[in-house]
């Protein structure tokens, strides 16, 4: 079945003249509208936010989005360029990977073989004299596929299910496989999740390889992630840092509130001990909030009256 071109600019709603401050701002919009986690029709909101988070995995990534817009005039002229080097196929794998779909990973097979890590090796032994055996006895093909995992998922883990459709090729019948995939909590950027024995087999009689998912983490609208503790801003009127508050702030286990001191200042970190990703080594990373400063854009004529009268009473100089 031919690979489905998906507009991504399309489904951010961005010109393809947006900068990239233009899709980070129209990612964010979206992605907090059909976040899982808070829209109404969970179902419907889930695949929306997948297809979201793939469109800004490839367009907030310069190099991903200039080869994404070459491919896009190959595809306007009803062309079909291969993959790039290294990605959908490989020199030595059986023509049936090629042709695999997966389903419920979060990805498209559209960006999985263009953009993703779906990949594909034989498994090598050796005879009993040492010797690499010849490449037509290798043995048994491993698959690895890119799996989409939210950053609640990676908290509190999730049960997935998986769909694999095997094209009928070399005798074989096709046939659609299912798994029900459990991705443990603490689960990092980049680790593979193995289902053993369900990649594809090799020549002749041999036993099939594994199955490898590697984890992607999904963007989220909110958070930014560096190794286990996660950031995020915190907008605070000019008042609310001089004079201090507690401020009501979103995590990945619900609502809090933090106390900001007086006299915060801008990009200033207030650290929130335990509410990032799990560890490796057990426990849970932080969470650091960025003091953002906002002004008002236009205010009104009594605003505007104690602005002034502020600002002949203040002795303060941001200058000196």
């Amino acid at each position: 079945m031919p690979v489905q071109f998906k507009d991504y600019y399309e489904t951010l709603g961005v010109a393809r003249t947006a900068s990239q401050e233009e899709i980070k701002k129209a990612f964010r919009k979206l992605a907090r509208l059909y976040h899982p986690d808070v829209a109404k029709n969970k179902a419907t909101a889930e695949e929306k936010f997948k297809a979201i988070n793939e469109a800004y995995e490839v367009l907030q990534d310069p190099e991903k989005r200039r080869r994404y817009d070459e491919l896009g005039a190959n595809w306007q002229s009803g062309g079909y360029p291969p993959p790039p080097p290294g990605r959908g196929r490989s020199s030595r794998a059986a023509p049936d990977f090629e042709g695999m779909e997966f389903g419920g990973t979060g990805f498209s097979d559209f960006f999985e073989t263009f953009f993703g890590s779906r990949q594909s090796g034989f498994r090598g032994f050796r005879g009993s004299a040492g010797e690499e055996e010849p490449e037509f006895m290798r043995e048994s093909l491993d698959v690895e596929a890119d799996l989409l995992v939210t950053l609640e998922e990676a908290v509190r883990g999730a049960t997935r299910q998986i769909t694999v459709r095997r094209p009928g090729v070399n005798g074989r019948s096709e046939r659609t496989d299912s798994y029900q995939v459990r991705i443990p909590p603490g689960v990092r950027e980049g680790q593979r999740i193995r289902l053993a024995g369900q990649g594809d087999p090799g020549p002749g009689r041999r036993p099939a390889g594994d199955l490898y998912l590697r984890v992607r983490l999904a963007r989220h609208p909110d958070f930014r992630v560096e190794g286990s503790d996660l950031y995020c801003d915190l907008d605070l009127a000019p008042w609310e840092a001089v004079l201090g508050v507690q401020a009501t702030i979103s995590t990945l286990d619900g609502s809090t509130t933090v106390k900001v001191p007086a006299g915060a200042a801008a990009e200033s970190l207030l650290r929130l001990r335990g509410l990032g990703l799990p560890k490796a080594e057990g426990g849970r990373g932080d969470l650091y909030a960025t003091v953002r400063i906002q002004t008002p854009t236009s205010v009104s004529a009594k605003e505007r009256s104690l602005w002034e009268q502020l600002a002949k009473t203040s002795s303060f100089n941001p200058r000196d």
